[in-house]
């Protein structure tokens, strides 16, 4: 029997602020440590990603080009009917994802119609053999109960950002109004996928008090996408400069490190690094990709060129469930 790690809930902003800032080598250690003890045979999970709604939404989040408030809308694409996304939903799983998200730009989900076919397109991917997942905003508790019982895998609600920064990024949508979300999805027995970005401005400290509030839920959410910003012209972030990739590496090793059996997703952003920075990420903890050639609204890289990295770096893809803490 594997030995079991110890999973804390009470990290302090202090103790993840000296891990961030920590050397590099030191910290790529102690992640390396933690992550071949929790995830042995050094697996990657694949997960592909469908925006079935797309642009007009409600809410002012500064990086998105999916918000009505920007100039960079890209409201005008029809939404995806069910048979089509079950459709994309084969092609992910024929091509080795293990995971389909779905996302819906929204402020929280809408009741008739749409909300039914959401239900048809978790239990139509549930069929196929995939996890389910879907981002589409707050929901309330009847809504979680009924994506639970259509067999929904996990409710990707991500933090964005520290509650100290979070204004400076979001105003439309409170940030206890983010924690209430994921204890309704909780309840109901789904799992949360639930992370953040970096590269918005914020401080390091910043970046701890996220990774901190993440940290002592309990439990941990089972997946955590760790981003780096994606400027897009026409959003607030347009001008913002990239991130040097070292810090994405040490978000995702200090993420490891606290969340020792959650699922460290390398999300947003991948496509800026090049193979070797990648494959760091890879080594810090990360043990899922998004997989296939777009994000929500945003490029990624290509299948090939993700099969062709993994091979490099020796590692397996992984078809089976995150191991259970």
């Amino acid at each position: 029997m594997s030995e079991r790690l110890d999973q804390r809930h009470d990290w302090t902003v202090e103790e993840i602020e000296a891990l961030l800032q920590s050397p590099l080598m030191d910290l790529l250690w102690n992640a390396q440590a933690v992550h071949r003890t929790a995830n042995p045979g050094y697996r990657v999970q694949l997960a592909s990603l469908l925006s079935v709604k797309t642009g007009g939404c409600e809410e002012d989040c500064a990086y998105c080009p999916q918000s009505m408030h920007h100039s960079s809308d890209v409201t005008g694409q029809p939404d995806l009917e069910v048979q089509a996304v079950l459709d994309r939903a084969r092609v992910a799983a024929e091509a080795g994802a293990d995971r389909f998200c779905m996302g819906w730009a929204w402020r929280e989900i809408r009741e008739g119609p749409a909300f039914e076919s959401m239900l048809s397109m978790v239990r139509g991917v549930r069929e196929l053999g995939l996890e389910a997942c879907v981002t589409a905003g707050m929901l309330t508790d009847t809504q979680a109960e009924r994506l639970a019982e259509a067999g929904l895998t996990a409710y990707n609600h991500n933090l964005d950002t520290s509650p100290e920064h979070y204004d400076n990024i979001i105003t439309t949508r409170t940030y206890q109004e983010r924690l209430e979300t994921l204890q309704r999805v909780r309840q109901a027995g789904v799992t949360l996928c639930c992370g953040g970005i970096i590269g918005m401005g914020e401080s390091l400290r910043d970046r701890a008090s996220m990774l901190q509030v993440l940290a002592c839920l309990d439990p941990h959410p089972e997946s955590v996408p760790i981003n780096a910003l994606v400027a897009v012209e026409g959003t607030p972030l347009e001008a913002q400069p990239s991130i040097d990739p070292l810090e994405l590496v040490r978000m995702v090793a200090v993420a490891r490190i606290l969340m020792p059996y959650s699922r460290v997703r390398l999300s947003a952003g991948r496509e800026q690094l090049n193979r070797e920075a990648q494959i760091l990420c890879l080594q810090a903890g990360a043990d899922s990709i998004f997989y296939g050639d777009s994000l929500l609204t945003t490029s990624n890289p290509a299948v090939e060129s993700d099969r062709a990295l993994l091979a490099a770096a020796g590692v397996q893809a992984s078809w089976q469930e995150a191991p259970a803490a």
